[in-house]
């Protein structure tokens, strides 16, 4: 399962503390709107983007791997 969202914890907790009619409401839409805009203002990528990106990494150190013993493959040939 994965980890949940920080923010989305953030306001669980929040919530619990805010008041439970439309001024806790409003308070949340507007701390929630700070917040993400406060984390696009950094130099950070989504979860989401990281995955992909580790996936694209991974797959490339297989194909490393895998072009690394084909060129061992083709030396021990050519030494032969």
């Amino acid at each position: 399962m994965p980890n949940p969202d920080p923010i989305d914890n953030f306001f669980q907790q929040a919530r619990k503390l805010l008041p439970t009619d439309n001024l806790g409401e409003e308070l949340e839409s507007k701390l929630r709107g700070l917040v993400q805009n406060g984390l696009d203002k950094l130099d950070v990528v989504s979860r989401e983007e990281f995955d992909a990106q580790a996936a694209v990494l991974e797959r490339a150190q297989q194909k490393i791997t895998e072009l690394e013993q084909q060129l061992t493959e083709l030396s021990q040939q050519l030494d032969n």
